[in-house]
């Protein structure tokens, strides 16, 4: 799939070559080209709607969010300095800063209420939660794919754990458009799987 004419600053386009080849990696399960894609179709989908953001830092975010993924616990952080470190002269400083403050946020989904960029990316990015039956299954499947050097024992556990820790917010998503659209179907599939999981978290 071309990316190429959604990357917001059409004068790197080393660096966007340089993300979409991280994305395409060979460990790469769930978190690739695919996966950027859909984050920033959920992005146009709710600009669309009226949903209140600031494209220039969250588009960027989105490229970034994922840049760095092998299963640690630090992913986002060390995704958030190639951010910082790689934008430096690009855009201004505030920029740089609120791309990274986004991309650390995705680490938790949590943003506050009156946090539009980050309320947008953290939906878009959980938006494949709400995913048809059909493309959550495929999605499942890419996430243990990633985590294929873990035994089905412990890979169970760790995915019973996260998706424990979503489902126990108060909402899983937080603009508007998202708890309308895509709540009620994330909330069966986390059911479904944790059932299917039958570990923690259940």
């Amino acid at each position: 799939m071309d990316l190429s004419d959604r990357w917001p600053l059409p004068d790197a386009p080393d660096l966007r070559d340089r993300l979409l080849a991280a994305y395409a990696g060979p460990t790469r399960g769930y978190h690739d080209t695919e996966h950027l894609t859909e984050v920033l179709d959920r992005l146009d989908e709710l600009t669309a709607a009226g949903t209140p953001y600031d494209p220039a830092p969250v588009r960027l975010a989105a490229w970034f969010h994922d840049a760095v993924y092998d299963g640690d616990r630090d992913d986002e952080e060390r995704s958030a300095a190639w951010a910082e470190d790689a934008l430096r002269g690009l855009v201004g400083d505030r920029v740089v800063a609120e791309v990274a403050r986004l991309v650390r946020l995705t680490g938790t989904h949590r943003p506050d209420d009156d946090d539009p960029h980050g309320c947008a990316l953290s939906d878009a990015d959980l938006a494949i939660l709400a995913a048809p039956p059909e493309r959550y299954a495929a999605y499942t499947a890419a996430v243990r794919r990633e985590y294929a050097h873990l035994d089905d024992a412990a890979f169970r556990t760790g995915r019973a754990q996260v998706l424990g820790a979503l489902g126990g917010k108060v909402h899983l998503f937080h603009t508007p458009y998202a708890r309308e659209r895509w709540e009620a179907a994330a909330r069966a599939n986390l059911e479904r799987e944790l059932g299917e999981l039958g570990g923690p978290g259940r």
